[in-house]
């Protein structure tokens, strides 16, 4: 039985989506994979987005479809990802996922793999303690959590400064956002992908 796999993300100046997309390639490594990627609606005004500078860098991710909901339901596997807030995640995924309610009164996501990545704009900005807090929401909906075990070489990367952790793939922004993800960061990202695919493989065969 080929699992489904759904990677939902928010993205604001295009490095989660960069993550995102990383995330779905390594997933569709595996055989029998189904992947589909989903952003969560936005919330700030276009007026807001571009005081911001972030209405133009919304443009590379514009075709990607907008989830729902009870779309989760259909999904063997969900890696979400999210920029930090302040050591949280965003108020976009944070809306969308209490929009969930429905769901976790019907048992719906219980027995599903869960995964999170995360982008933050600096070096310490929160990427473990979103990622943890991030669980706490999936451990509700009763699923399966899983990370980035240490099999992967590249979180060892002593070599230069890099985001990865072992419980989710990351990034760094950098303060003004012009740092874009790395090849080490993206090889973990890939990495989660393809671990959480696999995963659900051999769940949704059981």
């Amino acid at each position: 039985m080929a699992a489904n796999i759904q990677v939902v993300f928010y993205s604001m100046y295009g490095h989660v989506y960069r993550l995102a997309e990383a995330v779905a390639a390594g997933a569709k490594e595996v055989d029998g994979a189904n992947v589909v990627l989903y952003q969560v609606p936005e919330l700030m005004s276009d007026a807001a987005l571009k005081s911001s500078g972030a209405l133009a860098a919304r443009d590379m991710f514009a075709h990607v479809p907008v989830a729902k909901p009870e779309q989760l339901a259909e999904a063997d596997a969900i890696i979400f990802g999210t920029p930090t807030r302040f050591g949280n995640m965003c108020a976009q995924m944070r809306n969308f996922l209490d929009q969930t309610g429905k769901l976790w009164m019907e048992g719906k996501l219980i027995g599903k793999v869960g995964s999170v990545f995360v982008s933050t704009g600096t070096q310490h900005g929160g990427q473990e303690t979103t990622i943890t807090s991030f669980h706490t929401t999936l451990l509700h909906h009763g699923m399966i959590i899983v990370g980035v075990p240490y099999s992967q070489p590249a979180l060892m990367n002593m070599n230069e400064i890099t985001g990865g952790t072992p419980y989710g793939a990351s990034t760094l922004a950098g303060a003004d956002g012009s740092r874009q993800p790395t090849e080490n960061e993206l090889v973990i990202a890939r990495f989660q992908g393809r671990h959480v695919a696999e995963i659900a493989n051999k769940l949704a065969a059981r």
